[in-house]
């Protein structure tokens, strides 16, 4: 059975946007899909600190924080949705500190992956947080998984994400289109070429 990662990355493990991966999971068990789901935590967490470690180790120097877990559960499912919080119209600052980790020193591992973002706000910002998210996919050859309107909820807390009636459709549409598309994954992704790398200041 195909597996789906919903990925936490608010501090608060029952909030809003535990609320919006629920109305994902709950859609995907419809469709016959598992989720699973990995709550960042509250830190502390460890930026990068571009000491090009993982190119060696295959993985972040720093084992304490969930970094290197998550990238380990990335590998292990099917396909990833990855939900924040709005902090400052962007996403979670931890949980970015967090995936570029995840994503520089393994990312060549999750080509392929179908993979999706949810943002929730209590009024603005969530466009640009949207669009952070989704270039960690872009970047990675993952295919991303699109829905009826853009993946955002409103709501300063469960409860209040619970009444956006039009939100919780998008997850749900978002969901299913998800499941369609894992039934004709993985997806070929290009290695036909050494990977060309171009600095501008010579």
């Amino acid at each position: 059975m195909k597996k789906v990662l919903l990925v936490n990355g608010s501090p608060h493990k029952h909030g809003s946007t535990a609320t919006a991966l629920a109305e994902a999971a709950a859609t995907l068990t419809e469709t016959g899909v598992e989720s699973e789901v990995f709550h960042l935590g509250n830190g502390p967490f460890y930026g990068c600190i571009a000491c090009r470690a993982c190119n060696t180790l295959g993985h972040c120097r720093y084992e304490d924080d969930p970094a290197n877990a998550l990238a380990e559960a990335i590998k292990g499912a099917d396909g990833v949705i990855i939900g924040s919080p709005t902090y400052y119209a962007s996403a979670n600052g931890a949980l970015c500190a967090v995936l570029d980790r995840s994503f520089y020193s393994q990312s060549s591992q999750f080509a392929g992956k179908p993979a999706a973002a949810i943002v929730v706000c209590r009024r603005g910002g969530a466009a640009s947080a949207f669009d952070r998210l989704n270039k960690y996919f872009t970047i990675s050859q993952m295919p991303v998984v699109s829905s009826q309107y853009w993946n955002h909820l409103h709501g300063t807390n469960a409860e209040e994400v619970k009444q956006d009636a039009e939100g919780l459709q998008t997850i749900r549409v978002l969901a299913r289109n998800m499941a369609n598309m894992l039934k004709h994954a993985p997806y070929p992704t290009d290695r036909s070429e050494p990977r060309a790398w171009t600095n501008f200041i010579r």
